[in-house]
């Protein structure tokens, strides 16, 4: 398939776990994909894994989207190397992991939704007024949220509520964009297998596994298969929807182990 034939795509946080298969999947489809890191080594690092998965079409540029002349510099780049921007995916995250409300620092809470929120903000800011705004064909963003904005997971504040107001953020843009022509959704996952699932013992994973209908976490790949609908002419009637892909997690009251 080549949906994103001739398309320019930048993809925040490409540099790691499914932000690799996302890329992926936008250079197998034709495009010519923009990714970041938020440091010039894990930038450097992404680079190297996405050459050895015969991925030549990307441009890898670190950029801290928390800091907004970083984010005015990579679309510097860009303009000027590419002259437009198609399609934005905001999958940069601070994952606010292990830290009980009790004891979590403001400090930290707002250091995870600088990235999570601030981060996307600004990123998408800087897309719409430099380029989706002053083409004809209008741009396309995609989110990426979590099932977590919907049920709370433990120790997770930070990161559930940062996620929460990534749902509000993208039908509060959606609302304002739309009669411009910019469409604008996320894709809320659930379990995704990534390095992190390496470390935990097998019973850990099939007890997390039975949280889901379907038995299975996501793999990077289906959430890139999500990632590239959104930003495909196939969902071209839908701005405003958070799309959950989580195995069926999110329909289930209780694990079926859990005797009521």
């Amino acid at each position: 398939m080549d949906r994103f034939k001739g398309k320019i795509v930048l993809v925040t946080g490409g540099n790691r776990n499914t932000g690799l298969d996302i890329v992926q999947k936008f250079v197998e489809e034709g495009a010519k994909v923009y990714m970041c890191g938020s440091s010039p080594e894990s930038t450097e690092k992404g680079a190297a894994e996405l050459k050895k998965r015969g991925c030549a079409d990307v441009r890898s540029i670190p950029c801290n989207v928390v800091d907004i002349a970083q984010v005015k510099q990579l679309f510097d780049i860009i303009e000027k190397e590419s002259g437009r921007l198609d399609i934005l995916v905001n999958n940069a995250a601070h994952q606010g992991i292990g830290k009980p409300f009790v004891e979590m620092d403001p400090d930290y809470v707002m250091e995870v939704l600088g990235v999570n929120v601030r981060g996307g903000f600004q990123v998408t800011q800087q897309a719409v007024n430099r380029f989706f705004l002053k083409q004809k064909e209008r741009g396309v963003v995609v989110f990426l949220s979590s099932n977590t904005a919907q049920r709370a997971i433990r120790n997770r504040t930070a990161y559930c509520a940062s996620k929460g107001a990534i749902n509000s953020m993208v039908r509060s843009i959606a609302l304002d964009l739309g009669p411009l022509g910019i469409r604008v959704n996320a894709c809320a996952p659930g379990y995704i297998y990534t390095e992190r699932w390496d470390s935990l013992a097998e019973e850990k994973k099939a007890r997390r596994r039975l949280n889901c209908p379907l038995r299975k976490e996501a793999s990077g790949r289906d959430i890139a298969n999500v990632v590239t609908f959104l930003a495909s002419p196939e969902s071209g009637n839908m701005t405003g929807e958070i799309v959950t892909c989580d195995a069926g997690c999110s329909c289930q009251h209780m694990p079926e182990d859990v005797d009521l």
